[in-house]
């Protein structure tokens, strides 16, 4: 099956050059675009896509709060945050909102695709230069609520860069055990990602850096 794509911008131009260069990959399909973030979180109500490309600087509703209200709402969709400035403080609000990751909008078209099948396969990937300011700026739960031994080991792969089918044939359990543990690490940890739930295992030192 197709990973399922919502493209989210605001320049018609940037959605055209996006759907023209991904619609000839056949490991995606464009389900739908919005303009807004008001219309993002609409269509992905309505077509529950896999993975949303969200620009963040958006009329109406700006993608940050959009990006919020689809993790909320849309856990099975993934969210990876568009910008053109890296050092935008928006893109830290993305992460706390719950997107997986982000790119800039001069990202290499092969990274982008890369990008995209790893968030919809729940892999956490940031360069080394987003995580360390991630590191720096997103703030991890102080007092967390314990893990189990086992909700630590699913912890530690995830921030190893391991998508769940990874995690599971490791550890030898099914796929949908696996989900429910990571649904379990996320509530635990009072966080709305992936991402946050790998920058945390960083700084608590269960791994030394993200995809270690």
């Amino acid at each position: 099956m197709p990973i399922r794509l919502l493209l989210a911008d605001d320049h018609a131009v940037v959605r055209q050059g996006l759907r023209m260069f991904l619609s000839l990959d056949d490991d995606f399909e464009i389900v739908g675009e919005a303009m807004n973030g008001n219309q993002a979180v609409q269509l992905a109500r309505q077509l529950q896509p896999d993975v949303v490309l969200m620009d963040l600087l958006m009329p109406e509703m700006d993608g940050v709060t959009a990006i919020g209200i689809i993790r909320k709402e849309l856990p099975d969709t993934e969210v990876i945050a568009l910008t053109s400035v890296l050092e935008d403080n928006a893109v830290i609000g993305a992460i706390r909102a719950g997107a997986i990751g982000y790119l800039l909008k001069d990202t290499e078209s092969d990274e982008l695709t890369r990008a995209i099948k790893a968030a919809a396969m729940g892999q956490v990937q940031l360069s080394p230069k987003a995580a360390e300011r991630l590191m720096r700026e997103v703030r991890t739960p102080d007092s967390p609520e314990a893990l189990t031994e086992r909700e630590t080991e699913v912890l530690r792969l995830l921030a190893k860069g391991k998508a769940n089918k990874e995690i599971a044939q490791i550890l030898t359990i099914g796929e949908k055990t696996v989900k429910t543990h990571v649904s379990n690490i996320l509530s635990k940890l009072n966080v709305s990602s992936r991402t946050q739930a790998a920058l945390y295992a960083v700084r608590i030192g269960l791994v030394e850096s993200l995809s270690e």
